[in-house]
């Protein structure tokens, strides 16, 4: 009879037993992880969902054969009380280990480096240390890795003060100073490296303390079992060259992309261009287009390179997606002939979506803002654009509040949410510069030079200074005549 009792409450206390973190997330085939929007983080991109933390978090929920559930809040803040409530397995905050998470969050970190930075409009003093900054105002993010730096540093500098603006990101912090509305602020080294290009007018002083690793957060109430796996998980994809790759993605092209210079361009004209230029007139006749603008969109999407490749899918010399390359009927995407004529048939498709009212050029070059970010993103631009009293019909109009989607103030009250918007701005005035060099240097199809109602013929001129007709091939310099700050390109490439 004893042997029955100790036996039925061994059964008992085994059936009862707590499952650990690791098995409940597999039992339920669900991972719950909860994040913001950042370029940085997470965000929508032209290709779906995106970002540095996102697409390592997904091949985690791979590697683990769940679901990944993503739940998007509003900034930090809400972020942390997610996961101080134990409503989400992994927060993304883009934050580093603080002494105030010793007892409210385990951290992880993810293999990207960021410090604290000073940062000021160009208009006002450069700052050499906090001492210089007394009695001025530093402005913050909320819940940010800034404010905890700079309670630690209060007792060398005394007199500074902060101000922490809940409403506000980086990019709207960034604007702020860039239009001289707020002389100085504290952001993140990233978020300053990925948004640097958009806001020439802010200057960066100097950094707080030395540069730490961003972490996932995990409830400090959960077992190590899930943070066990996600750090065989990490080592296994630093091992692998994954964590490497999508680095280099996000991040590797801000100290060497943002600007391709004159001589690069042309060196590409000269040795890669022969090999695809009878491709683009072919196709570009087939689809009423000005072959030079194909070929823009081409050297705007991988300097025309037929293998290139992204590690969010988008591949070829067009870097379609297999989606549209689908949805137009392409099987190989490295191949040359079938991904160009893919990007001028999608292209076409995208032109004809846009309302046949908007004349030409600004027609054109609403079609490439699209092709970039998406036609949703574009319509939410016009409506913003609208409402603020401006022609939404007018891409001079357009581009300025295109980059306002990347601004929670902003997208959240539009149907499409957060963009990198300033990414199709740069976009269109990359290919409208590589198409006016082409433009002078190669003369169109037979077809496009003949025919008047092309909507691809009289590309813009004058916005940005007027443009020859044509040059003749004798005594004309192309090197000499690009302009010095040709090909700036968005961070997607």
């Amino acid at each position: 009879m004893v042997a029955c009792t100790l036996t039925l409450a061994l059964l008992t206390l085994t059936g009862c037993s707590q499952p650990s973190t690791l098995q409940e997330i597999r039992n339920e085939g669900v991972l719950h992880v909860i994040t913001r929007v950042a370029p940085s983080i997470y965000y929508e991109g032209r290709n779906g969902p995106t970002g540095y933390d996102y697409e390592l978090v997904k091949l985690f929920a791979e590697e683990l054969g769940v679901e990944l559930r993503l739940r998007v809040a509003d900034d930090n803040t809400n972020v942390l009380s997610v996961l101080s409530r134990d409503f989400a397995h992994i927060g993304l905050a883009g934050l580093s280990a603080q002494p105030l998470f010793e007892n409210q969050y385990k951290t992880l970190p993810t293999g990207i480096e960021a410090q604290s930075v000073v940062v000021y409009n160009r208009d006002v003093e450069r700052p050499e240390a906090l001492t210089d900054l007394a009695g001025q105002t530093l402005h913050l993010v909320s819940d940010s890795n800034h404010e905890y730096q700079l309670q630690a540093l209060a007792g060398t500098a005394p007199d500074i003060l902060w101000q922490v603006h809940p409403g506000l990101d980086a990019a709207g912090i960034l604007a702020r100073v860039e239009t001289g509305e707020l002389s100085y602020a504290v952001v993140s080294s990233n978020e300053l490296e990925l948004n640097h290009v958009f806001f020439p007018q802010v200057k960066q002083a100097f950094a707080l303390g030395d540069a730490m690793e961003l972490a996932w957060l995990f409830p400090a109430g959960q077992d190590d079992s899930l943070i066990g796996a996600a750090t065989a998980f990490f080592e296994k994809m630093k091992a692998d060259g994954t964590v490497a790759q999508l680095s280099e993605r996000f991040y590797g092209h801000l100290d060497h992309l943002n600007y391709v210079g004159a001589r690069t361009f042309m060196h590409h004209v000269e040795n890669r261009l022969p090999d695809y230029k009878a491709l683009f007139m072919d196709h570009a006749s087939i689809f009423n287009m000005d072959w030079r603008l194909l070929a823009a969109i081409g050297y705007q999407e991988s300097h025309w390179r037929p293998n290139a490749t992204s590690p969010t899918g988008v591949r070829g010399l067009m870097m379609l997606t297999r989606n549209t390359a689908n949805y137009i009927g392409i099987n190989n995407r490295l191949d040359a002939e079938e991904s160009i004529q893919g990007g001028a048939k999608y292209f076409r498709m995208v032109h004809e979506k846009i309302p046949e009212r908007i004349a030409e050029p600004d027609r054109t070059w609403f079609a490439l803002a699209s092709y970039n970010v998406g036609f949703g993103h574009l319509e939410d631009a016009r409506r913003l654009t609208e409402g603020a009293g401006k022609n939404p019909d007018r891409w001079m109009d357009v581009k300025e509040f295109l980059p306002l989607l990347a601004q929670k103030e902003w997208y959240k009250k539009t149907r499409f949410g957060y963009a990198r918007g300033h990414e199709p701005v740069l976009y269109v005035q990359n290919i409208r510069r590589y198409y006016d060099v082409l433009a002078r240097m190669m003369e169109p199809t037979e077809d496009i030079a003949t025919t008047t109602d092309s909507p691809f013929v009289g590309m813009e001129q004058g916005a940005e200074g007027s443009r020859s007709s044509g040059l003749s091939e004798e005594g004309s310099d192309m090197r000499a005549s690009l302009p010095p700050e040709l090909g700036m390109i968005p961070p997607t490439l």
